[in-house]
């Protein structure tokens, strides 16, 4: 009953004095009052029942007349500033409503308007993929005034390398939007604070007691931590070999540690309204010798068995599905087994399993040409089926065109952020012009050209989700001035639409580092 006063400040406490020790000696909260039975509370405490209920009717009447006295205030008094109301409305909502730009406007259009204030957003790739590029053009993009940016200087904070002030340098210098702008709201280095917490400890201390102080002295408008996965994989993951107990309390820790630097980064995003963006890393997603492609076999393919059926429909596996499975999963179907299905329904162990002569093997499970012959459905609850809506990777089963990945940190972590952004990258082969044999007819043997680059957004509250794969995703490409949608020519698209997915188009640009 320590949170009585709190949250009644006007409740009188008097009355009640000989049943507050009690119920604070039994750790009971004024929300526990309100939802448990009287009965439960009296098995615990040990006090009246007939005390109880007065005082829980007591609570519950005062807790009514606090609501009344707040929605007649806010209803007679229309001119009252928003935070008094009970509802937000879109005016209010949208004054409140600011982006930072990524100074390109077809990625800007994807995000929505770009990466919102008073939000965490994730940035996810694997090495090389341009998360860096990305979050240093955040950097300058903040500190232009609106549209572009808040008009505000930027905190950097990094577990691995220090800031590139030289690669910041060489974009203020080639990007022709902060040549274009007046030169009292031009982007400086001296704008952009940066320091770097080699592990937890110092990440804590700093997030905790320096960054508020220097986002409230300097009004900060974008906390960028780059990277969030790395501290936490040093700390956590180095007793993953010993005993399962250790490790499962090892496991338990980082989840703890986790949701208390979500609510530690949305906390600053909220008060401050500033923007908060992290790059995450990701892992390889294995699925066994099997292809995403694989997945999509018919039934009634003469060269399989129904069991090797069974083992090739299985979705991609991946480290966070050890968990959620225990026997392999089989074949579900798409709807309620009616009936005509009993065959997939589980048999009672008491049953006579003896086999019969006269007994004839089930049908399969859908007949060909039912349904395109493809597999059942996985189970809904399976993490496997559920991971390719949150994590970017898998959404496009049919497609092989990319490793599987899975953002670090878990599924902990991905409840923590508010959006996740995804980044892709792909090689681009051509033919070289030198050949090993200088009779042979062929052009010479290919060779890698360049790295093609998408932005996917995976979910958002501000944005709709990007569709299956990269197909909506929107291609951007590395260049001196930052980052910037690619330009595709006439002869690009078809050799794109020749290609498998895409991988005989060639694209030009000039790249520089991740």
């Amino acid at each position: 009953m320590t949170d009585l006063l709190r949250v009644l400040p006007h409740f009188p406490v008097g009355q009640y004095a000989s049943l507050i020790p009690a119920l604070e000696k039994h750790g009971l909260t004024t929300n526990d009052l309100l939802t448990l039975d009287a009965a439960d509370i009296g098995k615990r405490t040990r006090l009246p029942l007939l005390d109880i209920k007065r005082l829980c009717s007591a609570v519950l009447a005062s807790l009514h007349t606090e609501l009344d006295a707040y929605s007649d205030a806010a209803s007679s008094n229309a001119a009252a500033p928003s935070s008094s109301a009970l509802r937000h409305t879109h005016a209010s909502l949208a004054a409140h409503w600011h982006t930072i730009s990524t100074l390109d406007p077809a990625l800007d259009r994807a995000l929505g308007g770009g990466i919102p204030a008073g939000h965490v957003t994730e940035i996810t790739g694997e090495s090389g993929a341009g998360k860096t590029q990305f979050l240093l053009t955040l950097l300058l993009a903040v500190q232009l005034p609106p549209p572009y940016g808040l008009g505000r200087p930027a905190l950097y904070i990094s577990t691995e390398a220090p800031l590139s002030t030289r690669r910041l340098s060489q974009m203020l210098a080639a990007n022709p939007l902060f040549k274009s702008v007046d030169p009292a709201d031009r982007p400086s280095l001296d704008n952009i604070m940066s320091t770097t917490t080699p592990d937890l400890e110092s990440q804590d201390h700093i997030l905790s007691f320096q960054a508020p102080v220097q986002i409230g002295r300097r009004n900060v408008g974008l906390l960028v931590l780059d990277s969030v996965a790395a501290n936490y994989r040093a700390e956590f993951e180095r007793t993953a070999a010993g005993p399962h107990q250790q490790h499962s309390s090892n496991m338990g820790a980082r989840s703890a540690e986790l949701v208390r630097l979500g609510m530690q980064l949305r906390d600053l995003a909220r008060k401050h309204n500033l923007a908060v963006v992290v790059s995450n890393q990701v892992a390889d997603r294995f699925g066994g010798s099997k292809t995403p492609a694989s997945s999509f076999r018919r039934f009634d393919s003469p060269s399989l068995t129904q069991n090797q059926h069974q083992h090739q429909a299985g979705t991609q596996e991946s480290p966070l599905a050890a968990r959620s499975k225990g026997k392999p999963p089989t074949a579900t179907p798409t709807a309620e087994p009616s009936s005509s299905m009993a065959h997939l329904l589980p048999r009672s162990s008491a049953a006579d399993q003896r086999p019969s002569s006269s007994m004839k093997p089930p049908p399969p499970p859908f007949p060909a040409g039912e349904c395109g012959g493809a597999p059942p459905a996985p189970p809904a609850l399976l993490l496997d089926h559920q991971q390719r809506w949150f994590t970017g990777w898998g959404d496009d089963l049919s497609s092989a065109d990319y490793a599987l990945k899975t953002p670090s940190l878990g599924l902990v972590w991905s409840t923590q952020i508010s959006a996740r952004i995804a980044l892709f990258k792909r090689p681009a082969y051509g033919m070289s012009r030198h050949s090993l044999d200088e009779d042979e007819e062929g052009h010479g043997m290919p060779t890698l050209r360049n790295w093609r680059r998408w932005m996917k957004v995976v979910f958002a509250p501000h944005a709709p989700a990007s569709g299956d794969g990269v197909g909506d995703a929107v291609e951007f490409e590395v260049t001196m001035g930052g980052i910037r949608a690619a330009v595709k020519t006439a002869m690009e698209e078809e050799g794109e639409g020749q290609g498998e997915g895409g991988n005989g188009g060639q694209v030009g640009v000039k790249e520089t580092g991740e």
